[in-house]
C-alpha cells in the first residue's frame, strides 16, 4: 500500500519546493534578479532531490503519463494553496475550472 502512495508523497515535497523557486521571489521583486536567480536555483535542487526517487520508484506501479498526471494534480493543489496563502492572490472561478479541467485529463490518463 505504501509503494502507491510513496511516490505522491515524494511528489508533494518536490512540488513544495519547485512553487517555491518559481514564484517565491515574487514576494520580493525589489530583490536583483541575480540573486532571485540563483536562490531559485538552490531551492531547485530539493525539488530534484525528491522528484527524481519519486519517479523511479513511482515507475514500478505507474507509467511515465500516469506519473506525470500525477504530478501535474498536485502541483495544481500546491499552487493553489501557495498563490492564495504567500502571494495574497487567492484563485477566482476560471482558474479553478481550468485546474477542474486538467484534473479531468489526469482522470482520463489513468483510465484502462
Amino acid at each position: 500500500m505504501l509503494d502507491r502512495f510513496y511516490p505522491a508523497l515524494l511528489l508533494l515535497g518536490s512540488n513544495l519546493f519547485m512553487t517555491f523557486a518559481w514564484y517565491g521571489h515574487l514576494r520580493y521583486k525589489s530583490a536583483p534578479l541575480a540573486l532571485a536567480i540563483l536562490a531559485s536555483w538552490g531551492i531547485a535542487l530539493f525539488e530534484y532531490c525528491l522528484m527524481v526517487p519519486a519517479n523511479r520508484f513511482g515507475s514500478a506501479m505507474y507509467s511515465a503519463p500516469q506519473l506525470k498526471g500525477m504530478q501535474e494534480v498536485i502541483t495544481l493543489l500546491v499552487f493553489a494553496g501557495f498563490s492564495t496563502w504567500y502571494l495574497g492572490q487567492p484563485l477566482k472561478w476560471n482558474h479553478w475550472a481550468g485546474f477542474g479541467l486538467i484534473v479531468m485529463a489526469a482522470w482520463l490518463i489513468f483510465r484502462d
